[in-house]
């Protein structure tokens, strides 16, 4: 599903014009996206959790020169799914129709 299908949805579900809705949206992302850059991470009951997950020191190899490089720690963005949104998923019957893709 698409950004586009999904405000198109959110819209004939609650009757508010999709450039209304459009605005809303990407309104949300761009809170979500600064306030993780900001070092905040967002909680929201019942749906999940946006945190920064930090990721430690390294030694990688770069094998087309077979060298190694280090990759200093950082932070990436996250998502962790509420346990309700969790069981909402394993319940789901049309789920386990689709096909797996890979």
């Amino acid at each position: 599903m698409t950004k586009a299908e999904v405000i198109a949805e959110i819209a004939e579900k609650t009757g508010i014009e999709k450039t209304d809705v459009s605005a809303t949206v990407e309104a949300f992302f761009k809170v979500v996206k600064d306030s993780m850059a900001n070092g905040n991470n967002i909680y929201v009951r019942g749906f999940g959790s946006f945190v920064n997950k930090k990721r430690a020191r390294k030694v990688a190899r770069n094998i087309s020169k077979n060298t190694s490089i280090i990759i200093d720690e950082h932070f990436i963005p996250s998502f962790k799914p509420s346990k309700t949104f969790i069981s909402k998923i394993k319940n789901s019957k049309k789920v386990k129709e689709q096909p797996v893709q890979a």
